[in-house]
């Protein structure tokens, strides 16, 4: 897809957040000076928009320091505001890079049920192989047959291999198999995917645990990523899911999905200013082509309504 392209799809894709946010503020100025009373009205319109409390606070600050007391137009605040979601977004948009030596470069994928995980790693899978790399699926959630069925479907959909196992079966024991034939094939990525149970959270810390062991033993600097997928159509209770996977399995980047369906893209910037984690890629469709690293300058004037 071309930068053009994406851009078009990512106005679509915001335009509800977009929408929201421009409705809250819509009203805020006009010819009224930037006092306490309209950075109080800017802060309350962030916060309903999903940004969250500590971004809306950073942002009302910033305007504060740099424009109060200025008369400002509706267009000028929306301008303002992007410049400063870009501040934050701005250090976290880390695309997932394939830097392991010696291959596989091992990435773990973990999210709830629903989030859109699946789709997810064959997208980043797609991803990887217009850049060259060679790629290698392994079915890790064991517990669901739909889940392994579905990479199934994907895998074949965009020619890459997967390691699978019976379901119901030893989730280590398919990592193993996976990261042995990886390595024996030179491959340049092996994408796991994890089971997305959150109702025990021992249960699935055990397993993340016996995983991260046997990886240990074939790969000591394996997984070189743990990528948590965050549904944005959850709001702020993705933040929730953010808390719960740094604790039991070590997340060290997001993705975010489905910013194509909801009014709460806002969201990713405050996943950002609460836990400043690098955000490798967001997702705003269903097709392979739907997930890209992110610019945060275009999908901060998108969210602000001023691309």
């Amino acid at each position: 897809m071309s930068d053009a392209g994406w851009s078009e799809r990512l106005l679509g894709a915001f335009r509800k957040t977009s929408e929201r946010l421009g409705g809250n503020l819509a009203g805020v100025v006009g010819t009224a000076r930037l006092d306490d009373a309209t950075l109080d009205e800017v802060e309350d319109a962030l916060i309903l928009s999903d940004l969250g409390p500590a971004a809306a606070g950073r942002i009302r600050r910033r305007l504060s320091d740099k424009r109060f007391g200025l008369s400002m137009t509706e267009r000028e605040l929306k301008e303002a505001v992007a410049e400063e979601i870009a501040a934050i977004l701005r250090p976290v948009a880390k695309p997932l890079e394939v830097t392991a030596f010696p291959r596989p470069q091992v990435v773990l994928v973990i999210g709830v049920n629903g989030s859109g995980k699946t789709t997810t790693i064959a997208k980043l899978a797609h991803l990887f192989q217009e850049e060259d790399y060679g790629v290698l699926l392994a079915a890790g959630d064991t517990f669901r047959a739909a889940a392994i069925g579905q990479l199934g479907v994907w895998a074949d959909r965009i020619g890459v291999p997967l390691v699978r196992g019976p379901e119901g079966g030893d989730p280590a024991s398919v990592v193993f198999d996976a990261v042995k034939r990886a390595t024996d094939t030179g491959i340049d990525a092996l994408i796991v995917d994890t089971a997305g149970r959150l109702q025990n959270k021992r249960e699935l810390m055990d397993e993340l645990a016996k995983i991260r062991r046997v990886l240990g033993r074939l790969n000591p600097a394996a997984p070189h990523d743990v990528v948590l997928v965050l549904d944005a159509t959850n709001g702020q209770n993705a933040l929730n899911q953010i808390d719960v996977f740094r604790e039991v399995a070590g997340v060290t980047g997001l993705i975010m999905t489905k910013l194509d369906g909801t009014a709460r893209g806002g969201v990713l910037v405050a996943a950002a200013e609460q836990y400043g984690l690098p955000i490798h890629a967001i997702g705003v469709g269903e097709t392979l082509d739907d997930l890209r690293p992110f610019d945060p300058d275009l999908v901060a004037r998108v969210i602000a309504g001023v691309a």
